[in-house]
């Protein structure tokens, strides 16, 4: 491996696994050292034009929180790295924890069957809708660490990406890095598994997550597309791509298009969405169809059909799921907004999120009330 080369990928995934962004690193290299140093700079070592001289490879080491034989010799200690990295981004999971469980797991050559797994999934996805991503993350990783030990057949794999799929949507930002990180290998694990509709989904969600968040734009379209050039089959994996590529449509200003994916989710949706009843991150009933409607016609500006998509979700949402009761209060300010009253419209989805108990509160909620300040 050429060690310029190597280098500057690890710095560049290093800086997206803490979800810094180029300036964030280069302000924190600066205070560390003293020595003011510009974003150009990490852009051309990343871009691998200029390899760091030993003295900012030893600032790098400290401000990333890594050890400095990651960064000197890249090639050995690859592996190292990825171990690394990979104890440092679940907090706030102790790694000791992790890796008994794991090891506990492969000692006794087993763990739970493919069918408690199923059990364990259907859990997952009805606690995610009604609990913060803090209450699921310590259970959710140690789940992780035990059933990586067991991913040795198609359906463990599947079971495998779509709780990688769950864990990254536990990790929002603004960049969305760390969600994207996880995202691509959710899609590599459920391509392991050959189950189309896994796969589907999977990219699926991956797009609906962050083209809602309004995150990593390009990469929501790129699993989108991918979602879509899988199947043609109506599906909910399908139906979550086409949202998700509807709404950075419409971030973006390309309303035509986003209007059109818009009518074709509905026609997926009437083929394939979920029944009305229990809450899952799994399922897509006509109430949650509301809520990424509501929000996709509040960016273009579509008050009437907004509104409609609103007050359709608002009376067949559970009582149980106030968050998402708040996400269709903060679309009616972002509506404010965009029909030119930025003061009372911030206001509005401001009183909204604030009606909210805090513990209820997500990044996701979040991103959306700066979306509607900026």
């Amino acid at each position: 491996m050429d060690r310029k080369r190597g280098v500057g990928k690890v710095i560049r995934e290093l800086r997206e696994a803490r979800g810094w962004s180029q300036g964030r690193l280069a302000d924190a290299l600066t205070e560390h050292s003293g020595q003011s140093i510009g974003r150009e700079k990490i852009s051309r070592w990343e871009a691998c034009r200029h390899r760091p001289s030993p003295y900012w490879l030893r600032h790098l080491a400290a401000v990333l929180d890594v050890p400095f034989a990651i960064l000197e010799d890249d090639d050995v200690n690859r592996r190292r790295f990825l171990s690394s990295m990979a104890a440092t981004t679940v907090a706030p999971v102790v790694a000791s924890d992790l890796l008994a469980e794991g090891f506990s797991a492969r000692l006794r050559g087993m763990g739970p069957s493919v069918d408690q797994w199923a059990d364990t999934l259907v859990g997952y996805g009805s606690d995610y809708m009604t609990l913060g991503a803090g209450e699921i993350q310590k259970r959710l990783a140690v789940d992780l660490a035990v059933i990586q030990q067991q991913c040795d057949n198609p359906r463990m794999w599947a079971h495998a990406a779509r709780l990688m799929t769950l864990w990254a949507k536990t990790h929002p930002g603004s960049d969305g890095s760390k969600a994207v990180s996880w995202y691509r290998m959710a899609a590599e694990a459920a391509d392991r598994s050959g189950d189309v509709d896994t796969r589907v989904w999977v990219r699926g969600r991956a797009a609906i997550a962050l083209g809602y968040e309004g995150a990593s734009l390009p990469v929501a379209n790129m699993f989108a597309d991918q979602a879509l050039a899988i199947s043609e089959k109506p599906s909910l994996g399908r139906l979550n791509a086409l949202y998700g590529k509807a709404h950075a449509a419409a971030i973006t200003g390309d309303a035509d298009t986003a209007r059109a994916l818009d009518l074709e989710g509905r026609r997926v949706f009437d083929q394939a969405g979920s029944e009305d009843g229990d809450a899952t991150d799994y399922g897509v009933p006509h109430w949650r169809l509301g809520v990424f409607r509501s929000l996709l016609r509040a960016r273009l500006g579509d008050e009437s059909e907004a509104v409609d998509a609103q007050d359709g979700a608002r009376r067949e949402l559970p009582a149980t799921l106030p968050r998402f009761a708040t996400h269709l209060e903060m679309h009616r300010g972002l509506m404010l907004v965009r029909a030119g009253d930025r003061e009372a419209g911030v206001a509005y989805a401001q009183t909204a999120l604030d009606a909210l108990p805090p513990e209820k509160h997500s990044l996701t909620l979040r991103m959306l009330m700066e979306e509607i300040s900026s």
